[in-house]
């Protein structure tokens, strides 16, 4: 008989087996496609995120030392824009510079009649003096929103009717109240509160920090001649020589998407 086999399992089959998987165990491991991907995603995210992080922090510092330049020098960021609205009123004014009455030296003008204020005169002008009929001439060009009347909450020839208006509507801003005169308000200038009356009325175009009072357009202005629109610059005294009528408040008109609301 030959030689039995050797049983299953015996001495070389354990000592092989023993050998196969030491060095499984030994041998490097190969990261498979998927998790190679993986990882390559976790390491682009990490480093977008520090990028992110990098530059909120550059931000910081470059608004930080912008700020502290800014307070060191004393200067402040500029007035957000004016709206359409307001700079289409400033617009309108200034259009007007230089319009003189009609004949000179006297009160006839074209605002007046707009208004069918005053009293008549040749070429269908009107004649009062017309710095309010201006200034509502103005308003009314520009979209702004009120009543050319007679009542206490109308806007009419008179210069403290602007005032009164305001006062009605909510849009009155007294000199000291520390309201920045905006584009398109209306400066009020000699108001006696006790009386109901004031002097003289004008369009703001602007406003220079730490001025006496508004850069403005004047109708009826009196300053470089009889009865004219012109413009006034830091004009805190009504724009009449030797005037003694000092800046009083602010009118503020009401936009015409306001009156809407």
């Amino acid at each position: 008989m030959g030689a039995a086999p050797a049983p299953r399992g015996g001495p070389r089959a354990r000592t092989a087996g023993t050998a196969s998987a030491s060095a499984r165990q030994t041998a490097p491991r190969r990261a498979s496609p998927g998790r190679r991907h993986a990882s390559l995603r976790v390491r682009r995210r990490r480093a977008g995120a520090l990028l992110v992080v990098s530059a909120v922090v550059a931000l910081g510092l470059l608004a930080t030392v912008f700020s502290a330049s800014s307070r060191s020098s004393g200067s402040s960021l500029p007035p957000p824009p004016s709206t359409a609205f307001r700079a289409r009123l400033v617009e309108i004014a200034e259009s007007q510079v230089g319009y003189r009455t009609d004949p000179p030296h006297s009160y006839c003008n074209k605002y007046s009649a707009y208004w069918g204020a005053g009293t008549a005169c040749a070429h269908g002008l009107r004649s009062e003096e017309w710095c309010a009929d201006f200034a509502a001439w103005v308003w009314r060009k520009g979209g702004a929103r009120f009543t050319y009347g007679y009542t206490p909450s109308d806007i009419n020839a008179a210069a403290e009717s602007f005032y009164l208006w305001a006062v009605a509507h909510g849009t009155w801003h007294p000199l000291g109240s520390g309201y920045t005169p905006r584009p398109g308000d209306v400066a009020v200038y000699g108001l006696d509160p006790t009386s109901g009356t004031a002097a003289h009325v004008a369009i703001v175009t602007g406003y220079t920090k730490g001025a006496r009072g508004p850069d403005v357009v004047n109708g009826d202005g009196d300053r470089t001649g009889f009865s004219v629109v012109e413009a006034g610059t830091d004009q805190y005294k009504a724009d009449t020589p030797g005037s003694s009528a000092p800046l009083s408040g602010y009118a503020s008109p009401i936009a015409p998407e306001q009156a809407r609301a």
